[in-house]
């Protein structure tokens, strides 16, 4: 059954909509706060934690989607290259490493302005384009840090990895 399918309420906060979806595919999942909800989303390279947020000034949902990455210094430029090669090729999102806490991001925001409704269909879209493109691109950030590859070998890996295994 389509997520659409479900019944909910026209005005259903958006996290709570968020919850929903999380329960119905059985990912762990925290309510942080009213607000802002953390999960954990389970692919082939990596378990992914993903937090979506709600901004009622801005009327944006706003998810990051994280996994572990803990390069060497010296391949940190490389993988700003990387970096922005894959960005380039994203069309929704964008990925950035966040050193200090050691972590691969993948960031999108949903503006919702003029009082628009999110649906369940977007939120489950999002959730699942933020896990594909991490999968995709996950083997190409590997070999790029431990495989000693340049960026341009390292995104051929993705470029040619068959989609849709998220």
């Amino acid at each position: 059954m389509a997520l659409s399918e479900h019944i909910f309420e026209d005005d259903i906060h958006p996290i709570d909509l968020v919850e929903h979806i999380a329960e119905h595919h059985k990912w762990d999942f925290e309510r942080i706060a009213d607000d802002h909800i953390a999960m954990a989303v389970v692919g082939q390279w990596r378990t992914y934690s993903i937090t979506l947020a709600w901004s009622a000034y801005d009327e944006t949902l706003r998810m990051v989607c994280t996994f572990e990455m803990e390069p060497p210094t010296e391949k940190l430029p490389k993988l700003y290259e990387l970096l922005n090669l894959v960005n380039d090729e994203c069309w929704t999102g964008s990925f950035t490493y966040w050193e200090k806490e050691k972590l691969t991001v993948y960031r999108y925001g949903l503006v919702l302005a003029g009082g628009q409704d999110v649906g369940p269909d977007q939120v489950d879209t999002m959730i699942s384009a933020a896990v594909m493109s991490a999968e995709r691109y996950y083997p190409a950030f590997q070999l790029l840090v431990w495989g000693d590859r340049t960026p341009k070998e390292a995104l051929q890996v993705a470029i040619a990895e068959a989609f849709g295994r998220a």
